[in-house]
């Protein structure tokens, strides 16, 4: 049940992300779109953990949705610039 949830929380965070982030990304249409947007929310949740630990807190620290939202951002604009086509 603990994948479940976090794989909806992650959906939520990705879905934000891609909201307040302008422009397209080079993300598959359908289910697959959705699960990529999930994974990308979790390592997005993973990324503002890291960052808010080194910056704020300490042992245990968890990031909050704002962190989480942030390193969701900073992954999508990874993926812009990895998987950008040439025109």
């Amino acid at each position: 049940m603990t994948i479940i949830w976090q794989l909806i929380v992650g959906l939520i965070i990705g879905a934000i992300a891609r909201l307040l982030l302008p422009g397209r990304e080079a993300i598959a249409e359908g289910a697959l779109g959705w699960l990529i947007t999930a994974l990308i929310g979790m390592g997005g949740a993973f990324l503002g953990t890291l960052v808010g630990s080194a910056l704020w807190g300490g042992e245990g620290y968890t990031a909050g949705w704002i962190m989480s939202i942030l390193g969701a951002i900073l992954l999508l604009l990874l993926a812009r610039v990895l998987f950008a086509k040439k025109s």
